[in-house]
């Protein structure tokens, strides 16, 4: 089976740590090689057994800690060539261990497959994930600008995912950001909102998965309790009020495939 938990989550810093039996990988590296050992350790691990790292899109709060752990550890580091072209350095230690790949892509580690799929997002390219053990498929997307088959397609495929639920619109709209980054992140390259988080769960409930954890929270324009419950009304509305939801906190680890439920707060 597959493990799942997420380090950090949001504008801040993301990177979740996905394991099974005999492998372990990270998908995003955004904080200091500081704070994922850290947080690893927590959990009984460390960054030396990370056997990959697959990279979403280039922006920093989901790549800052990548030269100082390729510097120290030495671990293959797997991202898309446009985001390898915009984001690596000639002459860094990124540039030793970072392999650019095509958009869609599949990288067998260990024992864990993982499949990359595009998601539109104002970067040089964003992509979620599917990974995949013998007995068990989990799947990953966030900074998700707007909603596509393409990403249904993939999701729908999963148990458990991790999405986005970045906003609440009205809390965008009269918040203190200036008009061209609410227009940003309203825009179809921005980021997803609760509400049509809360529908794509629906959807993605009725074709088979079976958990859902919300990552990627504004912490200017959306609250931990607004995007649960905001869900969690369009999954019973639906009938599926017994389908298990979390919420990714900016620097709490959350376990995502514990098959628990609970509503917000989360306390350690």
């Amino acid at each position: 089976m597959i493990s799942a938990y997420t380090l950090f989550s949001g504008s801040g810093g993301n990177s979740i740590y996905i394991k099974n039996e005999n492998t372990k990988i990270l998908i995003d590296a955004g904080k200091s090689c500081g704070a994922i050992e850290k947080s690893l350790n927590a959990l009984g691990t460390t960054l030396r057994s990370i056997d990959g790292i697959f990279i979403t899109h280039e922006h920093s709060d989901h790549t800052a800690g990548l030269e100082i752990i390729s510097k120290k550890y030495q671990i293959p580091i797997y991202m898309t060539s446009p985001s390898y072209e915009n984001h690596v350095r000639g002459g860094s230690y990124l540039e030793r261990f970072a392999k650019s790949e095509a958009v869609t892509f599949e990288k067998t580690v260990g024992s864990l497959c993982l499949c990359s799929f595009p998601v539109p997002h104002d970067s040089a390219q964003n992509v979620g994930y599917i990974i995949r053990s013998s007995d068990d498929t989990f799947g990953v997307a966030t900074d998700i600008g707007h909603l596509t088959s393409t990403i249904a397609d993939n999701l729908s495929q999963c148990n458990k995912v991790i999405v986005e639920s970045n906003h609440d619109i009205k809390m965008v709209e009269n918040g203190p950001y200036p008009r061209f980054l609410k227009d940003r992140i309203l825009s179809p390259n921005g980021h997803l909102s609760n509400d049509k988080c809360a529908a794509f769960a629906a959807f993605l409930c009725d074709k088979g998965v079976k958990e859902f954890t919300l990552a990627h929270l504004s912490q200017e324009n959306n609250l931990p309790k607004l995007a649960y419950e905001t869900v969690r009304d369009q999954l019973t509305a639906c009938g599926f009020e017994d389908v298990p939801l979390k919420v990714a906190f900016a620097d709490i680890t959350v376990c995502a495939t514990d098959g628990n439920s609970y509503p917000y707060p989360i306390r350690k």
